[in-house]
């Protein structure tokens, strides 16, 4: 298309936004194959496609989870238009939507800059791990498949750990076909849970919650437990978790890829000691 032609920014459908995860894919994002079914229900208004004539060229998501708390992701221009303002664009027409709460989102190293310069400050790196994990001998007996029985325990314990109250979403990421889900119980309560889910490459795992180190290990040798030998995994590790990484070099799995969480106001506290893994780099 021309640069003079119009571009048009408006909210996207699911399907509108398999065209959005497939440029993710081809920017080696590897994104979970089913992400759009869950998180796009959480708020549908969040999802923005930017088009010049009939064509997709932008996209950016700000997706609302509560009063207070909204993430930014999938920023992307599709690569034969960047460097014409039509990120730039799109941008201003999604972000309003987000109001006055403080918005999240995971840079990639090169846009830092451009995030610093719209008011967004770094909080830490997260680091992406990934590899044909080693074994560690059969999960232990506390560590159990999560049926529905589970899920009302499981919603509260995720708002321990993510800045807003998600828990329809919580209901469909773990239950959602292909994804596997474990939960570790202590005298009955929830002490983590994870779930795996398939990639474009291999399958991630998140979220990846847990009390301590030895229950985060147990989690993640359950799921990964359901795999073939010969599967890659990917999980994302937030800040200085010393737990977390030995976790993850432990298991045989190699730093790939880092990016930095940046905020632009204040973010409603959470126990940041119990994330193992977050759920996406993507959506928050």
């Amino acid at each position: 298309m021309p640069a003079t032609d119009e571009l048009t920014v408006t909210t996207a459908t699911p399907d509108d936004w398999q065209q959005v995860v497939q440029w993710a894919a081809d920017e080696e994002w590897n994104p979970g194959r089913d992400d759009t079914a869950c998180f796009h229900p959480t708020d549908p208004d969040g999802f923005f496609l930017g088009r010049r004539g009939n064509r997709p060229v932008s996209a950016v998501s700000v997706v609302n989870y509560s009063a207070s708390y909204a993430f930014l992701g999938y920023y992307l221009v599709h690569p034969d238009l960047r460097g014409q303002g039509v990120g730039l664009a799109t941008w201003r027409a999604a972000v309003p939507h987000a109001g006055t709460r403080t918005v999240g989102l995971d840079a990639v190293p090169a846009q830092q800059d451009t995030y610093r310069r719209a008011g967004f400050t770094p909080a830490y790196e997260t680091v992406r791990y990934g590899g044909r994990p080693d074994r560690d001998g059969t999960p232990p007996p506390e560590v159990v498949p999560v049926t529905g029985s589970h899920l009302d325990a499981l919603a509260a314990y995720d708002l321990r750990c993510f800045p807003a109250d998600r828990r329809r979403f919580v209901t469909r990421w773990l239950t959602a076909p292909g994804h596997t889900a474990r939960a570790y119980l202590r005298d009955g309560e929830i002490a983590g849970y994870g779930v795996l889910r398939p990639a474009r490459t291999g399958h991630r795992i998140g979220p990846l919650f847990a009390d301590t180190d030895r229950v985060a290990e147990a989690l993640f040798d359950a799921l990964v437990a359901t795999l073939a030998p010969t599967d890659e995994v990917f999980l994302d590790i937030p800040g200085p978790r010393a737990g977390a990484h030995a976790l993850a070099t432990g298991r045989g799995l190699i730093p790939r890829s880092h990016t930095v969480r940046m905020y632009t106001g204040p973010v409603p506290p959470t126990d940041q000691h119990r994330t193992y893994g977050v759920t996406s780099l993507e959506l928050g």
